[in-house]
């Protein structure tokens, strides 16, 4: 059997309306993007590494904040098993691949990436889109602001 793609989106809608949600699920948006181009080249620019994944070991009680660290010292390992993922398809234990720290390195080294800014950032994954738009994101950009970031590179766990 060929290996077929996960359909997140599907799986997520059909998720709460078995758990008795009468709306659809409706993924955090703005009506205007507030995203613009590039002032330099990506070879001259700082990222901002940004992932849903947490620093520590949260349990579903716990208040999921905004985390920072630093990008020298990566953890060996993040947290996210309170969250809703498929955790029969997938695992935790590539860190890579929920936090490219290493490939993002490479690329500097290779000079097409100008540099990781020094902190990366876990942003807490809310179902409450008012909370997302109005506390969370701002604070990230501030955060990414005061890293000097140029561009950000959010990986979803």
């Amino acid at each position: 059997m060929t290996a077929q793609p996960v359909p997140y989106m599907d799986r997520t809608r059909r998720y709460y309306a078995a758990q008795g949600f009468e709306k659809a699920y409706a993924w955090a948006h703005f009506e205007d993007t507030p995203f613009t181009a590039l002032k330099k080249p990506v070879a001259e620019s700082t990222l901002a590494l940004i992932t849903t994944a947490a620093l520590y070991d949260r349990q579903a009680t716990d208040p999921r904040l905004v985390a920072s660290g630093e990008t020298a010292e990566p953890p060996e390992r993040l947290f996210g098993n309170d969250l809703s993922w498929d955790k029969r398809a997938t695992h935790l234990d590539d860190l890579n691949s929920y936090f490219p720290i290493d490939r993002l390195s490479e690329l500097v080294s290779e000079g097409r990436l100008g540099r990781v800014a020094s902190r990366f950032h876990c942003v807490p994954t809310e179902y409450s889109q008012r909370r997302t738009m109005t506390k969370d994101a701002p604070e990230i950009l501030a955060r990414c602001r005061e890293d000097g970031a140029d561009i950000a590179l959010l990986v979803p766990l």
